[in-house]
């Protein structure tokens, strides 16, 4: 019975994932950022990244047309510790419905035409995966974005690894300094010994493939681990229980599996990115996460109930890279 629950969790991940990439659930990143230097391109090739300390940047911030490279930090994404490397290109195209000198006369405000990109790391410095943008910053937001966003209109083209084919959009939030300008002739070696601003921004991503937990025909694929029967009315979850859910849409996992080949079963391959479970909306302890062995997406994440989660029924939901599916409803004693 256990071997057939689990058949069926996996063989529901199968017949169901071509539904699951037309329903993909949005999901928002607020990504946190520090040590955020602007290098405006003031000076000669071969002085690039050669002056040891804190340099001025000699052009100024109205001179339209000049570039500035943008470094920083990743430090927190949803609010969870992170890594990575934030980098932008901007060509600086200031200007507005007013016809000023030197400014560029638009019927939008604008201050700079931008291709920016994201590499986010574990804090341990696996890397996730990556997302990549291109916009304009300054004006107002367009409709359609995070609640949180008050300025920039950025579309998302794509990404790689657990954000493998996103789109969407994307701006800032206003929590943030700002950068601090540099000439290019700053060693970057230095950026975080001299020191930078912050920023944060807002991502609306749409995932090319959904995070689920799998289906069977007699409710959601989600089992005790104790003796691998699925939770039921009949045999309800208890608090504080370790559970196992089967899922799909995970991403990669560690260890060298290309993608279409199944996992592992020795040594299993632990899911790649951050994997979390949420009980009633709230994160709860994950035990592991990883890929079911034979299937090329399927997933098996073991995770405690909460401690006072109360008696009827709960809300589980899982996610992989903070993005996460639609919750399934278990019964709890």
């Amino acid at each position: 019975m256990t071997r057939q629950i689990i058949q069926l969790a996996v063989l529901s991940m199968t017949i169901t994932g071509g539904v699951a990439l037309a329903q993909a659930p949005p999901a928002i990143l607020t990504i946190d950022l520090a040590n955020h230097v602007e290098y405006y391109d003031d000076t000669a090739i071969t002085s690039y990244a050669t002056t040891p300390s804190l340099t001025t940047q000699n052009t100024g911030n109205g001179k339209n047309f000049f570039e500035i490279l943008i470094v920083a930090d990743i430090v927190a994404i949803n609010g969870q510790p992170a890594k990575g490397l934030y980098v932008s290109r901007n060509r600086v195209i200031q200007g507005g419905p007013t016809a000023t000198p030197g400014q560029v006369i638009s019927d939008a405000a604008v201050t700079a035409y931008r291709e920016d990109l994201f590499k986010i790391l574990r804090t341990d410095g696996t890397p996730i995966g990556s997302i990549t943008a291109l916009g304009i910053s300054g004006g107002t937001p367009p409709p359609g974005g995070a609640l949180t966003q008050t300025g920039g209109d950025w579309a998302i083209t794509g990404g790689t690894g657990a954000f493998l084919g996103v789109r969407g959009a994307m701006g800032g939030t206003g929590a943030q300094k700002g950068g601090r300008p540099a000439s290019m002739s700053e060693d970057p070696a230095d950026r975080r010994t001299l020191g930078g601003g912050t920023f944060e921004f807002v991502l609306y991503l749409v995932p090319m493939e959904t995070t689920a937990i799998a289906m069977t025909a007699n409710g959601p694929a989600v089992l005790h681990a104790s003796d691998f029967s699925l939770v039921t009315a009949a045999k309800p979850a208890a608090a504080g229980e370790v559970l196992s859910l089967f899922a799909t849409g995970l991403g990669p996992v560690q260890g060298g599996v290309g993608p279409g080949q199944l996992f592992p079963a020795s040594p299993v391959a632990a899911v790649n990115a951050p994997v979390q479970v949420m009980v009633n909306g709230a994160a709860t302890q994950v035990l592991s996460a990883t890929g079911y062995p034979g299937s090329s997406d399927g997933y098996q994440v073991n995770f405690q109930m909460p401690s006072d989660v109360p008696h009827g029924t709960a809300s589980v939901a899982v996610s992989a890279a903070w993005m996460a599916g639609t919750p399934v409803t278990i019964a709890v004693q």
